[in-house]
């Protein structure tokens, strides 16, 4: 992934082989690479820290590749479930970083090629990601994620592949709830260091219940260059995303049928159209002759975001002059600008860089009716109630050291300052004032030691300390149902540690890790209805657990994989909460030692996979598990969503065929049947905080890829 600047490095010749290999569909026998937390990118055994790589053959395994649920379910201390409504996003939490989200994604820092898919103010999206053209993905857990700056308790990367053959292909996916979807790519090298890649997908599903249908048109360009010196990446996205919400369910009306959508969400129309353009630069120079000072990196980008919204909100709820309305409609403008320099330093090498990045939402509501009486229509763009301009801008500056200090013992340090500042002007001011400016300022350091005991073991240990601001959403509304910025909130602040070993034998690979996380001034859920999400301060908390990732290779045709998580997140001091709807004053106490919402006690996946060819790309079929403990739903702990365990089958055949090659892939998820809910809505006001996961389902993809005679 990326060093203290969030960035990616240039990549060397093993990681473009790397790449190139599993976007090919071969089997990659290097070790694989890891940039996230790194000065440089070095290889994934020998980092201090805890790190997972999902490569480009896992992700096209997994599924279609549509969301990164399909693929991150593999790596320990991850939550990442679908919610089956691609109006929400998925819901993603690394150690309980981000558990409290009830739509995008919060507490984690995201990355594409170096661009941030986290806004300033810390929220989220991955709906954008090229899963199709990536080379891996990587996760970063544990206190170096601090070095990423606000809202890191995690880091999720993608890195797409070079291009080193003139090529074609074409996919083809169908599966369970009405899904299909087509992909078309094509890239070439044109010569004296210039390569090139463009691609488009269309992908249209049913929906899993009534009312839950999407589609999603996803194009991206990718143009390099790479000469004596310097390597430049042009990097541009677009998509555009229509979907509706079906809605959380009630335990009731779980329990009754989860496969049922809540009335309201027929009733209003809820869905969620979403548009985004993306440009990003990436340049990296090699330095000569200047001393200490080898390498720098300018990344710049921009972008523009415009999402409709039409909620369920209920008519009576939009009486009060304070209320927003129940459509959301804004237009964001985004952008931002990271220097780094690479310093050689003897033995050790030191990054150091600034980073400033901004967020502009032009931001309106409007009632989601028109009319009274029997002719009132319902779901429709009313009456503005709420006109804005929300702004948010982070400045830093960072440092990272990587000290050998002997030939067995490596140290890393560094520290990630900024400030961040969030800003709403309320131009609607007929139902009061709600313009406010808070700034917030922190330093994030962290630091640990690597020690190689043998070739085959490392032993490392870390701290660090991280930081979270409220997003622009967080901060809209106060906690006492007023209008008004809600400028009591204050950050949440986290000391994190963690120790673990790393073992690579000839046939095993372990990866162990056990951490603790010190929370103060939480942030969570005060009252969530009506439209209005507020939030407030809890107090402190504690998260720990262990993880564990293994790898056995039992014959050169059999493999076997495992991945346990375990989390104990728990509030330290007590508060009060609302629960239900409507709520004028918190009174419901939540006592101390509450599991936090949004969290389970753990997760586990296994793997046994056989490759019946001497050729290891040509087939492929594997037996999954994935296990899941329960999931407290809200702050009182007073519902659970119950835990569970599934089981996949999977089944990969490859041919090739002179300058063709296709694979099919096969997979029949939920072999059992087994209805659970594998999302949940945290601390919902109207108890609707069960999201439905499928049954036994299918999904048939297949892929047509052509060498096409040129350069290369």
């Amino acid at each position: 992934m990326r060093p203290a600047s969030g960035r990616p490095l240039a990549s060397g010749a093993v990681l473009l082989w790397c790449g190139v290999a599993a976007a090919q569909g071969a089997p990659v026998a290097l070790p694989a690479v890891v940039v996230s937390g790194s000065v440089a990118e070095r290889r994934l055994d020998e980092a201090p820290y805890a790190a997972s790589v999902i490569d480009a053959d896992t992700l096209r395994s997994a599924g279609p590749m549509v969301n990164l649920s399909e693929a991150l379910n593999r790596v320990p201390g991850l939550t990442a479930n679908n919610r089956q409504n691609y109006a929400q996003d998925l819901q993603l939490s690394s150690r309980g970083f981000g558990a409290r989200a009830t739509f995008g994604v919060r507490g984690l820092r995201l990355y594409t090629d170096g661009i941030p898919a986290t806004m300033p103010d810390g929220q989220g999206q991955v709906t954008h990601f090229d899963l199709a053209s990536a080379a891996r993905v990587e996760v970063l857990r544990g206190p170096f994620s601090a070095l990423y700056g606000n809202s890191s308790g995690g880091v999720i990367a993608l890195s797409s592949a070079p291009v080193r053959e003139r090529f074609a292909a074409l996919d083809l996916d169908a599966g369970s709830a009405g899904l299909r979807q087509a992909r078309l790519t094509a890239g070439t090298p044109f010569g004296r260091g210039w390569e090139a890649r463009a691609g488009v997908s269309h992908m249209e599903i049913d929906g899993l219940r009534p009312h839950s249908a999407a589609r999603r048109t996803l194009a991206n360009g990718r143009l390099a260059w790479t000469g004596s010196n310097d390597q430049v990446l042009l990097l541009l996205n677009s998509i555009d995303q229509r979907a509706q919400d079906p809605l959380g369910l009630t335990a009731a009306q779980f329990s009754a049928d989860p496969d049922q959508t809540t009335p309201q969400a027929e009733q209003f129309n809820t869905r969620k159209n979403a548009r985004q353009t993306q440009l990003g630069l990436r340049w990296h120079h090699r330095f000569e002759a200047l001393g200490p000072l080898s390498e720098g990196t300018l990344t710049a980008y921009g972008g523009r975001r415009l999402v409709t919204q039409w909620q369920s909100i209920t008519v009576g709820a939009q009486t009060p002059v304070s209320s927003g309305g129940g459509v959301i409609d804004f237009s964001r403008r985004y952008d931002g600008v990271d220097a780094r320099l690479l310093w050689r330093l003897g033995p050790a090498s030191l990054a150091t860089g600034v980073n400033v990045e901004r967020q502009n939402d032009d931001r309106q509501g409007y009632e989601n009716f028109i009319g009274s009486g029997p002719s009132q229509q319902l779901g429709v763009t009313g009456a503005l109630r709420r006109d804005e301009d929300n702004r948010a801008v982070t400045r830093e500056a960072y440092a990272q050291l990587e000290w050998p200090v002997t030939t067995t013992l490596a140290m890393n340090a560094g520290v990630r300052a900024g400030r961040v500042t969030l800003s709403a002007r309320d131009r609607f001011l007929s139902n009061g004032d709600d313009s406010g400016t808070l700034r917030y300022e922190y330093a994030n350091p962290a630091v640990g030691l690597g020690w190689k005991v043998r070739p085959s073991l490392l032993l490392h240990v870390g701290a660090g300390r991280g930081f979270e601001s409220p997003t622009l959403n967080e901060l809209a509304y106060r906690a006492d149902g007023l209008g008004g910025f809600n400028a009591a909130l204050r950050p949440q602040k986290s000391s994190q540690v963690e120790a673990g070993l790393k073992w690579r034998g000839e046939a095993v690979s372990i990866d162990a890790t056990a951490f603790h996380t010190g929370t103060r001034d939480e942030i969570g859920v005060l009252s969530n209805s009506g439209g209005r999400s507020s939030f407030q301060n809890v107090g402190r908390t504690r998260r720990s657990g262990v993880e564990l990732a293994g790898d056995w290779q039992i014959s050169p045709r059999w493999r076997a994989q495992l991945a346990v998580g375990t989390l104990k997140a728990r509030y330290r001091d007590g508060f009060l909460t609302c629960v239900g709807t409507p709520c004028p004053t918190a009174t419901v106490p939540v006592s101390a030692g509450n599991r936090i919402a949004g969290t389970s006690g753990g997760s586990a996946y296994a793997e046994l996979a056989w490759r019946p060819f001497a050729n290891t790309a040509d087939g492929e079929t594997a037996l999954e598990w994935r296990g899941v403990k329960r999931t407290a739903v809200n702050d009182v702990n007073s519902e659970w969503a119950a835990g569970y365990g599934v089981m996949n089958l999977r089944v990969r055949r490859g041919w090739t065929f002179g300058p063709w090659r296709a694979d099919v892939t096969a997979r029949i998820d939920n072999l059992a049947d087994r209805r659970y809910a594998g999302s949940v809505i945290v601390n919902d006001g109207n108890g609707r905080f069960y999201e439905s996961a499928p049954g036994r389902g299918f999904w048939l993809g297949l892929s047509l890829r052509a060498a096409l005679p040129g350069e290369g």
